[in-house]
């Protein structure tokens, strides 16, 4: 800028008189517009210098904000790899509920006593996280999540086992189940897609049967043995009860009286019976239809219905030979009366 103005001047003195056709030469004033032009130029290329070297500034930070800056990188990178972590674990934990899947067999058949508790059985492996359902099928109601209950029906339960257990068996179970119970019930696993178990329920109704009834003959003296089988019991009665009449004689042991039971039956034992010993035996086990027989002590006589029975054949016996005779009779007559015509 200093030399452009020293120009001016040296050009104005060396020419002051130009000629006509030449420019008018600069004035003064014309000067001290020159020199503020060039001076407000040289300004705005300073300060625009200046913006740069301080956005350049901002841009680089010092050595002891890096230095400060380097735990808060360290901390994002540690971030990142904790959510990459979490992100493992979360596949990890999506792949062992995939893998999960039922050791109980598809379509397995329960049969339950009425009044007994039903076990339906859903066995698992490798549930990790994963929620076991029960459904009643007739109906989609829905019974249980987990250890929870949704049925209005407290005979309804489910005994989950330990979450650390590998296989689990998730059975449900139906106390004192009645006939209205009997029918399909679904298993659900949460896996995607959901997995799926059906087990049939069965209830039958157990009743006892003593061998040789209605009625049973035994001599005076001898052993009377009467056994009583349980049918369509699905499980062991926690007790037999024997009757004579209305008299409970399972304790009668000073009387000869003896009482054998096993899960399947019961056997009544009376050494050297007599004849006090005759009258209705039930055999009433508990939850169980009970069965009656009628049992007779004979002293040497034969039986009332084998004596009923002789009596019969004679009677029936004496019939036809009437019977025979008088047609004999009829016979022979007719013969004479034609004889006497011919």
């Amino acid at each position: 800028m200093s030399a452009n103005i020293k120009r001016l001047v040296v050009h104005y003195r060396l020419d002051p008189r130009p000629p006509s056709k030449m420019i008018r030469p600069a004035t003064p004033v014309f000067l001290l517009f020159l020199l503020c032009h060039f001076t407000s130029q040289s300004f705005v290329k300073a300060s625009s210098q200046m913006s740069a070297d301080s956005s350049r500034n901002n841009l680089e930070p010092l050595p002891h904000q890096q230095s400060k800056a380097s735990p808060a990188s360290a901390n994002l990178k540690r971030g990142s790899a904790s959510s990459d972590l979490d992100d493992g674990l979360t596949s990890s934990s999506a792949v062992g509920t995939h893998s999960a899947r039922f050791v109980t067999s598809n379509g397995t058949l329960i049969t339950a006593q009425r009044g007994s508790t039903a076990s339906l059985p859903c066995e698992v492996v490798s549930l990790g996280d994963g929620v076991v359902t029960w459904f009643r099928r007739k109906d989609f109601h829905l019974l249980t999540v987990g250890h929870a209950v949704y049925s209005s029906d407290e005979r309804f339960h489910v005994q989950g086992p330990m979450r650390s257990t590998q296989t689990q068996d998730w059975a449900l179970q139906i106390r004192f189940v009645q006939e209205r119970d009997a029918g399909l019930y679904e298993c659900q696993l949460s896996t995607h897609p959901p997995s799926s178990l059906f087990v049939e329920l069965v209830v039958v109704e157990a009743h006892a049967e003593i061998d040789g009834g209605p009625e049973k003959y035994v001599k005076s003296g001898s052993t009377l043995k009467l056994t009583c089988h349980l049918r369509q019991s699905s499980v062991t009665p926690d007790f037999v009860f024997w009757y004579q009449d209305e008299r409970m004689i399972n304790y009668e042991g000073a009387a000869g009286v003896k009482v054998i039971s096993d899960a399947a039956s019961s056997t009544l034992i009376i050494e050297r019976a007599q004849s006090v010993h005759s009258g209705n035996y039930s055999c009433v086990p508990y939850n169980v239809n009970p069965s009656s027989v009628i049992v007779h002590i004979l002293n040497g006589e034969k039986p009332a219905a084998m004596q009923h029975s002789s009596a019969a054949l004679h009677w029936y016996s004496v019939s036809v030979i009437f019977i025979v005779e008088c047609v004999f009779l009829k016979l022979n007559g007719v013969a004479g009366s034609l004889q006497e015509w011919l």
